[in-house]
C-alpha cells in the first residue's frame, strides 16, 4: 500500500507542477475548469445512456430548420443568461457587478475566492463559453422533448431577431437625426 500511496503522490506532484508551469504568473483555475468539464461530460454521458435505456434514437442528421432555430436560440439564450440584468441573480454568487455593457446588458467581474467559483464565474459571464452548454441542452431536448425544445428555441430565436431589429431601428433613427 505504501508504494501505491507514493506513486499517487508523485502523480499529484507532477500534475501540480504542470499546472503551475501552465499558469505562469496568471491565476488560471485549472482545477475549477476540470470540475466544469467533468460535470459537462457526466451530463452528456447521462443523456446518451438515458436515450439508449429508454429506446430513443439519436438523429442521424440535423434538419436545416432545427439547426437554424437552435443556432439562433442558443445565441440568444446564452446572451440572456450571461449578460441580462434580470438574470444577474443567477450569476451573483460567482461575479460582482462592474457596470453596463451595451444595450440592456451588464458587465460583471469574476469572483476569485476559489478555483471552482472562478471557473463558474467565467462560464456564466461568457456567452461564447455558455453556447456549448446551451446547444448541448437543446440537442438533448430534441431527443427527449422535441416539440417543447423547438418551442423554447423558437422563442429565443424570435427574441434574437427582435434584438437585431431594435438595433437596426436605433441606428436608422440616429442616421435620420444626423
Amino acid at each position: 500500500m505504501g508504494e501505491l500511496t507514493e506513486t499517487g503522490a508523485q502523480v499529484v506532484g507532477g500534475v501540480r507542477q504542470e499546472a503551475d508551469a501552465y499558469r505562469g504568473d496568471n491565476p488560471r483555475p485549472l482545477g475549477g475548469y476540470l470540475a466544469v468539464m467533468a460535470v459537462y461530460s457526466v451530463v452528456v454521458v447521462s443523456a446518451v445512456l438515458a436515450a439508449v435505456t429508454t429506446g430513443r434514437t439519436l438523429p442521424t442528421r440535423w434538419r436545416a430548420q432545427d439547426l437554424l432555430i437552435l443556432t439562433l436560440g442558443t445565441h440568444k439564450l446564452s446572451r440572456t443568461l450571461t449578460k441580462d440584468a434580470v438574470t444577474s441573480p443567477l450569476r451573483a454568487p460567482f461575479t460582482h457587478y462592474s457596470g453596463t455593457a451595451g444595450p440592456a446588458e451588464v458587465q460583471e467581474e469574476v469572483r476569485e475566492q476559489s478555483q471552482l467559483r472562478h471557473s463558474l464565474g467565467e462560464l456564466l459571464t461568457c456567452p461564447f463559453c455558455l453556447d456549448m452548454w446551451v446547444a448541448t441542452g437543446f440537442a438533448i431536448g430534441l431527443v427527449f422533448a422535441p416539440r417543447f425544445t423547438r418551442l423554447i428555441a423558437g422563442v429565443f430565436s424570435a427574441l434574437a431577431g427582435a434584438d437585431f431589429l431594435q438595433l437596426a431601428y436605433a441606428k436608422a433613427q440616429q442616421s435620420a437625426e444626423g
